[in-house]
Order: structure tokens, then sequence, then C-alpha cells
């Protein structure tokens, strides 16, 4: 391959980019604030430089495209040690010019195949507390947008996005609100994401979780509409009446704060007061035993509110 740099440069291949970014990046990730001088700097910049020149191998330009061999050679090197761990956790270190190279080069390599496989998804999988690193990023609005577009690009990996779902959809709903609006935006781009790309994992997490979801939504004053609209709903109740009677305790617990929505209805259907009333023996003696493995004040409240409401209801039936 011909030098892809000027002669006076040491680093004549692309997988030497790779080797010296990553050795700038374990000087950077071992270097304390504190130990900061000229040295720092400098080496700041050239691994600003370095970044650019492997955006343009993966990327080209206007005027010129990527060769397919730099863009093997860059994957395999940078897959080969830990450079893509070490670009993450160093990303704070970096100037804002560098983190977007660096994005976009975490981004592009995502898609690269090596030998018809994308390795990126291999060293995901085996380096999965990334993902985490990339989630939590969203409560740093300085590199919140950066990690966001990262977080995107590697959940394009199916099992990727499902260790995001299954570990880390709660915090979505509490970061989709974050006063900052740029990140918000990036967190309902992600969410979105998430919930599209890959159908068959989405519906599978959905049937598993659809009880602590549903509490979360509805259990918001935000959505008093759809509270209204969920509860005056004959089939819906019967759906919660059987979660109720499942054997896991979690799955229980979640379906009763989804259940007492129907009991405070002050608005009941008819044909839901019919069937709470024709399941009101069953469902006294099912809450009469019905306890969590710790005390809470708030649940036995919930409760005590939930019997007299159906205590109430037969009452005038």
């Amino acid at each position: 391959m011909k030098c892809l740099f000027r002669a006076k440069s040491k680093i004549r291949t692309p997988a030497d980019v790779v080797r010296r970014t990553r050795d700038l990046l374990c000087f950077l990730h071992d270097t304390n604030n504190a130990d900061r001088g000229p040295k720092w700097h400098e080496k700041i910049e050239e691994l600003g430089r370095l970044l650019g020149e492997l955006k343009f191998i993966l990327y080209g330009s206007s005027e010129v495209e990527p060769v397919a061999e730099a863009c093997t050679q860059v994957t395999q090197e940078f897959f080969q040690e830990n450079t893509l761990r070490l670009l993450i956790i160093c990303l704070p270190k970096l100037n804002l010019e560098a983190r977007k190279d660096a994005t976009q080069v975490v981004s592009n390599l995502q898609r690269q195949q090596v030998q018809s496989r994308l390795i990126a998804c291999d060293y995901l999988e085996a380096n999965i507390d990334l993902m985490d690193i990339l989630v939590i990023g969203y409560e740093d609005h300085k590199i919140a947008l950066h990690y966001g577009r990262m977080l995107r690009d590697c959940i394009r990996h199916q099992s990727i996005a499902r260790y995001v779902l299954e570990s880390h959809l709660r915090k979505f709903f509490d970061y989709i609100e974050l006063p900052n609006f740029d990140v918000s935006s990036d967190v309902a781009a992600t969410f979105k994401e998430l919930l599209t790309r890959h159908k068959s994992t989405v519906a599978e997490f959905l049937s598993k979780n659809y009880d602590w979801l549903l509490a979360d939504i509805l259990l918001d004053r935000s959505n008093l509409g759809i509270v209204v609209r969920y509860a005056s709903s004959k089939d819906n109740l019967i759906i919660l009446m059987n979660r109720l009677r499942e054997s896991s305790k979690p799955i229980q617990i979640e379906a009763f704060h989804i259940f007492k929505l129907f009991a405070a209805n002050t608005n009941k259907p008819p044909e839901v007061v019919h069937i709470l009333a024709l399941n009101r023996s069953k469902l006294l003696r099912f809450l009469d035993t019905f306890k969590l493995d710790k005390e809470d004040e708030q649940f036995e409240a919930d409760k005590a509110q939930v019997i007299q409401e159906l205590i109430h209801l037969t009452k005038e039936i």
C-alpha cells in the first residue's frame, strides 16, 4: 500500500495510526489533571490530528473515496486491543473537534466488515459494560450528544440493543425529561431507535416487561387522559387480573399498581363494575395475603384503598 502520510512522519500505515492513537489514549487515561503540562497539551494536539486521519481513512473526502484495504486495517487494529474502550473513556478529556472526529470514527467502525463479519459486534458483546458508560453519558451535557450518537450506532447490532433494552430502558424515561433540549431530543432519538430497529427483540422485551412499562406510563400524572381510557376497558382489566395470578412476585406487584387504577376510577363503565363485582371475593382473598418482602407504608395504604373500593362497590350492586 502506498504511504498515506508525509515522508517525515514515522507513521506509514493505517494500522500504525491506530497504534499511535492507542498509545496517546493510554497516556491520557493515566494522566491526572494535576500532572497536565506542555507535554500533555502536545499529545492532545497530536491525538486530535490522528483522529482526523482516522476519520479521513474511514470516510474519505469529497475528492477521495475511502480505500477498502485501509479501512480493514484500521478496523482490525482497533478491535485487537482496547482502543475503542480507551477512546470512549477518554472522550471527556478531548477538545470539541477531537470529540466530533472520535464520534464519527466509532460510528463508522460499527459498519465495517472484516471477512464478511461485523467484528465491532463481537468486541462489544465481550465488553458490554461500554454500553453502561454510553447510556450514563447522557447525564453529562458536555459529552451527551457524542455518546448518544455512538450509542445509536452500537445498537445497530441486535445483541447490543437487547442488552440496552433489558438493562437501561427505565433510565430513558428520566433522561427524556432532562432540561437541556438538545440532550432530551437526542435521548428521544435513541429511545425511538431502540424500540423500532430490531422488531423481534423489542416484541420479546415488551412481552416480558408489559406490566412495569405500563406502570411507568400510566402512573405518571401527565398521562391522565391515557389512564382514564385504559382504566375504562374491561379487556385491560381482565389482563391485569390474570397478571395478579402470576407466580412471579415482581409481576404481581407491577400488575397491582396498574390494577388499583381500575378500582380508583370514579367513572367506572358498567362492564368494568360488573367484572369487579363478579370477582370481588377472589380479589379480596388475594389482597388479604398479598404482601411485600419489606414493609412499605404506601403499598399498604394503596392496598387498603383498593379493598375499600371493592367493598363499597359491591354495596352499590
